[in-house]
């Protein structure tokens, strides 16, 4: 009797993991169909933009990855694309700074919340002397005007200098009052990072982040960027096509807000960490702290692109955070000279997202918009 039950538990076992394999490679299936409909549509479109290069990376943590490049690093006389051809995330960047923010401080080496002037003296004689945290720099709340001298990041000046400039400025509000886009206040969570750990911002990304997580293509700075020839050079928009343009490094002096470069396949590994996959080295409560609303930011429902779906917009730290036909993304754009990038997680449907591209053009906004409707309607379709 023992044998005959033992046998029929083994047969159900055997049924329900056929079934469920089954079901498994179905899904999968059906996944693939999905994006490699979305990649064929997304190469068509920036075909006919001329775009000289890109690289898409989508992940789901019930499927394989889907990475599909196009084109050329350069226009003309490139080499193809491949998943480990290295772009400029430019303001993407700041993604990497905010998760690595927030794994210190899940991990008590760094305090979210302590003044800025424990970390920076200079602070300490100016109107922001106690009342600007850490976290302010990250999400974009310090209260100064938007893009406070972004525009001294294009000249030779150096980092600290328009450090020293920033400081006379008068804020518009008090931290945390309003939203303010920022590149040099964002940054100073590098030198938050070296005074708090005796580390500097790089060594902790590195050691931390893109040791652990295996991204091999991923780097800070100009020089880690032409250490070889497979990296996508920047292009601008001429009268008739695209052309190439020098590489400049001026924005690399903020390596937080845009230091980092990344491949395709890189880009994966990110969005798999975003969705915890990886949590020995982003756990969840660092995930949970990174996006968490700190700034509203009610302009942002006005995009003209996405105006007739965002319900809610905020930032957290370094990461955007919509409510998006009431589907909670975390997003970040970036577009620097020659260079956009897109990069979108869905955590409660386990979706990451990214297209990095290496030339000026508004059509990733219509690429990104098309993938998010067309992903929500394929879940939905599910249900």
């Amino acid at each position: 009797m023992k044998y005959v039950n033992c046998l029929i538990y083994s047969l159900f076992a055997l049924c329900f993991m056929t079934t469920t394999t089954a079901l498994a490679n179905t899904i999968d299936a059906d996944w693939q169909d999905f994006v490699k409909q979305y990649g064929r549509y997304a190469e068509k479109k920036l075909k006919r933009k001329g775009i000289p290069g890109a690289a898409l990376s989508i992940v789901n943590s019930q499927a394989n990855d889907y990475i599909h490049t196009m084109g050329y690093t350069k226009a003309r006389s490139g080499q193809k694309v491949n998943k480990h051809t290295r772009f400029r995330l430019a303001s993407v960047s700041k993604t990497f700074a905010g998760s690595l923010a927030a794994k210190l401080a899940s991990d008590g080496v760094l305090d979210l919340f302590t003044p800025l002037s424990s970390y920076i003296p200079e602070f300490v004689n100016t109107v922001y002397k106690d009342n600007l945290k850490v976290f302010h720099i990250l999400s974009h709340s310090s209260g100064l005007v938007p893009n406070a001298y972004d525009n001294l990041i294009e000249s030779r000046m150096r980092y600290p200098d328009i450090v020293q400039k920033l400081l006379t400025v008068e804020p518009i509000c008090e931290p945390g009052q309003c939203y303010g886009y920022q590149n040099v206040m964002f940054s100073l969570i590098d030198d938050v990072i070296l005074q708090s750990t005796n580390k500097s911002y790089t060594q902790w990304l590195t050691e931390s982040i893109f040791t652990p997580l295996k991204m091999h293509d991923t780097s800070l700075g100009f020089d880690a960027m032409v250490q070889d020839d497979n990296y996508a050079h920047p292009h601008v928009r001429g009268k008739k096509r695209w052309y190439s343009a020098k590489l400049k490094p001026n924005y690399y002096k903020v390596a937080p807000a845009a230091g980092v470069n990344a491949s395709a396949a890189d880009m994966a590994i990110w969005l798999k960490a975003q969705l915890g996959q990886y949590p020995e080295v982003l756990s969840l409560d660092a995930l949970a702290a990174q996006t968490r609303p700190y700034t509203h930011t009610k302009k942002e429902r006005y995009r003209r692109v996405w105006k007739r779906h965002l319900n809610e917009a905020y930032y957290g730290l370094g990461w955007r955070v919509y409510n998006y036909d009431d589907e909670t993304l975390y997003y970040h754009s970036g577009w620097v000279q020659g260079y956009r990038t897109d990069l979108v997680v869905f955590p409660h449907l386990n979706v990451g997202f990214s297209l990095i591209i290496n030339a000026e053009t508004g059509v990733i906004n219509e690429l990104t918009t098309e993938f998010i409707n067309r992903l929500l309607e394929y879940k939905r379709g599910q249900r």
